[in-house]
């Protein structure tokens, strides 16, 4: 049996009931080597000095590894651009890329155990 786990990279904001946090880029790299991830939401901005998320998109790219769904939450326009630039070139086809937030009733369905 796979076990799937969902993940949200951000430093700050809250991480949504249903998901494991990853609060820098490395936690998430580590994550997403050692784990099924099913969804990623991502964050651009990680900390004044930090790497930040693009460093976590060029490793997916880099190690062929995507969860089946990500979406990219950061407020940083230029880091949202960059980061889905990069995804949807290199992304496989079963991958659903999406720039924006998760919609409410995904982080329902995570939350309440339903999405696989």
């Amino acid at each position: 049996m796979i076990f799937i786990i969902h993940v949200y990279l951000d430093d700050l904001r809250p991480c949504p009931q249903g998901f494991v946090p990853a609060r820098s880029a490395d936690e998430c790299v580590l994550l997403l080597q050692e784990c099924e991830v099913g969804v990623l939401s991502l964050d651009f901005d990680l900390g004044w000095g930090e790497p930040d998320g693009l460093q976590v998109v060029r490793y997916m790219v880099a190690a062929e590894r995507f969860p089946k769904e990500i979406y990219i939450h950061t407020s940083s326009d230029s880091g949202r651009s960059t980061m889905y630039q990069m995804l949807y070139q290199s992304k496989p086809d079963y991958v659903k890329l999406v720039n924006s937030p998760m919609p409410y009733d995904i982080l329902q369905q995570i939350a309440n155990n339903v999405k696989e």
